[in-house]
């Protein structure tokens, strides 16, 4: 190794680089992120700082230069004198790639050039950041994997700190807040308040045509109930952006049980972004959801299966990772009668969801086991299985309420046949544990003993309950 490169080396590993963030690859389809960003770039979705990032990700090692040039240049474009701060990131970025293809004088000149701005703006110490630095990092983070997603808000926060008014920031940290919020009425039920509501509400007075913005606002006041600001602000997306791909997804989100109009307009939404999963996803629940609604119609049912089927496979195939589009591929294979290939889907996530045991968030993995035992209970008829997998499901989950009442009712229809059935019995008490009701779990183990005197299981799960009890 020549003086000069590791004299190069010293330098590029002090900058603020996409090479030099923890940015693991193996929390990414690169793949997908790659095309995905490329089409953010063509539809020119999103705002302008946005979309000169998405060329500095789009990291190919045959286009890397072209793209990161061309961030510069959109940089310059679209922030004029007030771009300099904002190339901080662009500049390492030149400066790290130079260095790794070997033309170390170019790297030392992007380098300097980082330094220069550096020296022009100083911050207070050498650990604060350029909010534009932080802003930038925030976006990285928001766009590469849900695992970040923790990382974009602080990184977003930073960067309000110094710059509370910007409008990208603003944006920016609403889009993070509302992603890490669960968007069902049962999250809805638990919060008190939601951080979500109140910065999109902040980030509109700053942009308030946003699409996207207004559309994740209508979806937040929908799962509150506050049906009547939902729908105004589901008009004013329609009007100042019908064709945003990306707001209509939202939208049709919002009117997911008016299956008609979710069809019409995700169809429309793919004209513009035909490689985005969750379209596609959207798409096959609509179908899936008009296959219930038209359960009667026979003739229809098989075909709108079918059609539920290739848009899940799309969605599935476009981002590997999609785990509820998987998942709810797998069920619909079970309809289909498709045992094997549902099975091989489920094997999938199981063996995905423990390799990344840290990163899978907990409701992710027992969704797992409780779609499982769903394709178990339903379509291959192993109540064993079924009881196996709704029990992984924790009770301090809104989830473990559905599971409750499908475990009784597999019980009571076990017991319905034998009365001496010890599982249906340990089940039932399973489940007055979960509810609460210690006193009524232990009755329970007693029954399932007095059927199966020499079961371990129930002995020591009687034995806990007591010294609870006592």
């Amino acid at each position: 190794v020549s003086i000069i490169q590791l004299s190069c080396l010293n330098k590029v590993s002090q900058l603020q680089s996409h090479f030099t963030w923890d940015l693991k690859k193996e929390d990414m389809e690169l793949d997908n992120l790659s095309t995905r960003l490329e089409e953010h770039i063509t539809l020119e979705l999103g705002r302008p700082g946005a979309v000169a990032l998405s060329y500095s990700l789009l990291n190919r090692p045959d286009e890397a230069l072209k793209q990161l040039l061309k961030s510069q240049q959109t940089t310059e474009e679209v922030y004029g004198e007030d771009s300099e701060r904002r190339l901080i990131v662009t500049y390492g970025d030149l400066a790290w790639l130079n260095y790794h293809t070997g033309n170390f004088t170019k790297s030392q000149t992007y380098y300097q050039r980082a330094q220069d701005i550096l020296k022009k703006y100083p911050n207070s110490s050498s650990e604060v950041l350029h909010p534009e630095v932080y802003g930038e990092k925030a976006w990285t983070y928001l766009k590469l994997s849900k695992s970040h997603y923790p990382k974009a808000i602080k990184c977003f926060e930073r960067a309000l700190e110094v710059q509370k008014d910007d409008s990208e920031w603003n944006a920016g940290y609403a889009i993070a807040l509302f992603r890490t919020e669960r968007n069902t009425p049962e999250a809805s039920e638990k919060a008190t308040d939601s951080a979500a509501i109140t910065q999109l509400r902040r980030a509109l007075e700053l942009s308030p045509d946003d699409g996207v913005l207004l559309s994740m606002l209508a979806v937040k006041l929908g799962v509150e109930k506050k049906y009547e600001e939902a729908k105004s602000l589901v008009e004013k997306t329609l009007k100042v952006a019908p064709d945003n791909p990306h707001a209509m997804r939202y939208i049709s989100k919002y009117l997911r049980y008016q299956v008609g109009v979710s069809i019409v307009l995700l169809e429309r939404a793919l004209e513009r972004s035909n490689t985005s999963a969750f379209i596609y996803h959207q798409l096959g629940l609509c179908y899936k959801r008009k296959k219930i609604n038209d359960k009667d119609l026979c003739e229809c049912v098989e075909q709108l299966r079918r059609q539920c089927i290739l848009y899940l496979e799309k969605a599935v195939k476009i981002r590997p990772s999609f785990w509820f589009a998987r998942l709810d591929l797998a069920l619909m294979y079970g309809e289909e009668k498709d045992l094997s290939r549902a099975e091989e889907m489920f094997q999938h996530c199981f063996k995905k969801s423990s390799d990344k045991l840290d990163s899978l968030p907990v409701h992710d993995r027992q969704l797992i086991h409780q779609r499982y035992a769903e394709f178990h209970l339903y379509h291959t008829k192993k109540q064993d299985e079924a009881i196996t997998h709704y029990t992984e499901v924790s009770s301090e989950l809104k989830l473990f309420q559905l599971v409750s009442s499908k475990l009784k009712q597999i019980a009571e229809s076990r017991l319905s046949e034998d009365k001496d059935d010890s599982l249906a019995y340990s089940v039932l008490a399973q489940v007055a544990k979960a509810e609460g009701d210690k006193n009524k779990a232990a009755e329970l183990y007693e029954k399932a003993l007095d059927c199966d005197e020499n079961n371990s299981k129930y002995l020591y799960a009687l034995w806990e309950l007591r010294m609870e009890l006592h």
